[in-house]
């Protein structure tokens, strides 16, 4: 609330035009977020926020608890309390509709992602508010947390493929939850509650991966209260988790193998890179890798035992990014000599920095009730035929479903989202879960859409300049017409690292 606010009902009385240029000054020089709301406007925000800090963040925030019921139908028994975030615009006068950011997974919590996201957003902060919400089960909106291999596990059970049901179910009997309770379309209820407490009429939404399936039914169930949405990394209603894995996944490594082979320096450092790599797996496949390698953090040497299944799977996370997957080569060529310390250095690394912000009972609770049902083992075998990630790959990620509770379903979930808004579709080329496919998929039933797809890029468009731009360029038209759709020329992948010195010759 701004300055000069008066009366019970909380609204902002008018200010004459020096006051106005006063107001601003003071602003820009206090960093209030206090003035963040238009000095003419009324606001009917009926939730109590906080000054709060953001890790990474100069300008302050403001934080607050809003308590949904669990049940949302019934309407009694436990209470949810979400986690709110918003970062106030950085105009005295805002654009009255803030963006609003649905996290991916599923199982990140949006408010914990918010001192990471703020600076790739800023370009829109400028103009309008932005909102983070952990969704429920996430972050600090009684999260269904589960780590039955936590980050400081022996690396023998980091690397090991097998399905730790006992854990499993340790966490599911210690939950103060119903679990059944945590599917998306009730969090985006949820979500359209927050918003009507936050005192916002329409919201654009920017969904990540899993966050772009939220967004879409947000825009099924609220469609009256949506302006527009950047649906980045796309996964519509057609996409089964994790049905498509391993498809998507040969796809990405193709293109990588495919690369390095045009690439001289590549090609000269790491010859017939690819059926080195089939060898290998074709090894593993026989037998298991027995090896000692030092811990990355103590140096202690731990015993390793590495299956195929838990090779690929590890294989599979460098993919995402391109900057990681620039390693993929140096990482492959050492494993094909017997050096595995390079694979886990990186796998290490990387898992310490994702398990932070992951709710894996809440992953189970999405993933059980609104894809499990609709995946057999004929399409497993169907859809993983021939890839280096084989159907274990798959499968074995969907083994918890078999005692995880489900929630019920609307009898049409999975029938692709129809909208009118406008909708900006963003798509890496090198993506190895949403590949620009799942975009095009989408955009069939989105009327006022454009989908860019980006070369050279990974899981993840929001960290090239371009990209954002044009998110900021298509939020403050509220449409697709006339926006420039160039973004992205000239890109290309990373240079791969040819030594651990870096990308030289």
């Amino acid at each position: 609330m701004g300055p000069g606010s008066g009366g019970k009902s909380g609204a902002v009385r008018k200010l004459d035009s020096g006051s106005r240029l006063l107001l601003a000054a003071l602003c820009a020089l206090l960093s209030l977020p206090a003035c963040t709301r238009s000095a003419g406007a009324e606001t009917s925000r009926k939730m109590a926020l906080e000054p709060c800090r953001l890790e990474g963040v100069g300008r302050q925030a403001l934080c607050g608890t809003h308590e949904v019921w669990e049940d949302r139908a019934a309407k009694k028994g436990r209470k949810v309390p979400l986690k709110v975030v918003v970062v106030p615009a950085l105009a005295a006068s805002p654009a009255p509709d803030p963006l609003v950011l649905l996290a991916g997974g599923p199982g990140q919590g949006a408010a914990k992602l918010a001192g990471h996201m703020v600076p790739v957003l800023e370009r829109i902060q400028r103009n309008r508010d932005l909102v983070f919400v952990d969704q429920r089960g996430t972050g600090d909106s009684r999260p269904l947390a589960c780590d039955p291999v936590p980050p400081d596990a022996p690396l023998a059970k980091q690397f090991d493929s097998n399905f730790y049901e006992e854990e499993f179910r340790k966490c599911l009997a210690g939950y103060d939850a119903d679990v059944r309770l945590y599917t998306t379309p009730v969090a985006m209820d949820d979500l359209d509650e927050v918003r009507e407490a936050l005192g916002y009429q329409k919201l654009n939404l920017y969904g990540v991966s899993y966050g772009t399936r939220a967004a879409l039914v947000y825009m099924r169930q609220h469609p009256e209260h949506v302006r527009t949405a950047i649906l980045e990394g796309v996964a519509p209603m057609s996409l089964l988790l994790p049905l498509y894995v391993a498809r998507d996944s040969q796809r990405a490594l193709e293109l990588l193998f495919t690369h390095c082979e045009q690439d001289a320096e590549c090609k000269k450092r790491y010859p017939d890179l690819r059926g080195r790599f089939e060898a290998l797996l074709a090894q593993l496949q026989q037998a298991p890798v027995h090896t000692k390698v030092e811990h990355p953090l103590t140096g202690v040497p731990e015993e390793l035992t590495l299956t195929r299944e838990g090779f690929t799977g590890v294989l599979r996370g460098l993919l995402y990014m391109p900057e990681a997957a620039s390693l993929v080569p140096l990482v492959l060529d050492r494993a094909t000599q017997g050096d595995w310390r390079p694979l886990v250095a990186i796998h290490h690394s990387m898992s310490s920095g994702i398990n932070g912000n992951m709710s894996q009972g809440m992953f189970l609770s999405v993933v059980c009730a609104e894809d499990a049902p609709h995946i057999t083992p004929e399409a497993i075998e169907r859809e993983t035929k021939g890839t280096w990630l084989g159907s274990a790959g798959v499968s074995n990620l969907l083994l918890p479903c078999a005692f995880w509770p489900k929630g019920e379903l609307p009898k049409d979930y999975r029938e692709p989202v129809k909208s009118d808004a406008p909708v900006l579709l963003l798509s890496g080329e090198l993506d190895p879960v949403t590949p620009p496919s799942w975009g095009d998929d989408a955009k069939k039933t989105l009327t006022h859409s454009l989908h860019v797809t980006l070369p050279g890029v990974g899981h993840g468009t929001s960290s090239i300049g371009c990209a954002r731009a044009l998110m900021e360029d298509f939020v403050n038209r509220g449409s697709v017409e006339g926006l420039a759709s160039k973004c992205g020329e000239g890109l290309k992948r990373p240079p791969f690292f040819t030594s651990f010195a870096g990308p030289v010759p």
